[in-house]
């Protein structure tokens, strides 16, 4: 396990429409993923646009983002899975196409951080999803982690070039 403090990155609020910059100096504890060589089968001069490799971090990096529904009984625009009772964190495992989560950006294989500054890393599902249906406001502290996804109740996704 490596812990890194970095750079916190925008908050992105619907509310507003554009991201507000983040305090100067403001940094956060972010554990990063195990290092994974890229494969041997993907030439050196074809990596850093090759669908199964990408060495940009910064898609791992927490992000804030910020959804208003106008009734508790709106949806949210996405589905979850995990819990600490399946020994993993709550992950985003579905977003429905034309909603505001979709819009801020949100994506199958974020891991949920925070909601409303609850934490979310090692809550129970039934716990996590009254959190989440209660709020009008619902302010999320996610981040891409593909890697605890697939561990996700023995999920395994095959690489996207594997698919196509």
């Amino acid at each position: 396990m490596i812990i890194s403090s970095v750079p916190c990155l925008p908050v992105v609020n619907k509310m507003q429409g554009e991201p507000q910059p983040a305090q100067q100096n403001q940094t956060i504890q972010a554990e990063l993923p195990a290092y994974e060589l890229p494969p041997k089968w993907i030439p050196l001069d074809e990596r850093q646009n090759h669908p199964d490799y990408n060495n940009d971090l910064r898609k791992f990096l927490p992000r804030a983002l910020k959804l208003r529904r106008n009734k508790t009984t709106d949806q949210l625009g996405f589905n979850v899975r995990g819990g600490r009772e399946h020994n993993c964190g709550i992950y985003i495992s579905k977003v429905l196409p034309n909603t505001d989560a979709q819009r801020l950006g949100l994506k199958e294989g974020d891991q949920i951080i925070t909601v409303n500054e609850a934490d979310f890393l090692n809550v129970e599902h039934a716990e996590a999803v009254k959190i989440l249906k209660r709020n009008l406001d619902v302010q999320l502290t996610v981040r891409y982690f593909p890697y605890g996804y697939d561990r996700t109740y023995g999920k395994i996704r095959p690489l996207r070039s594997a698919t196509q």
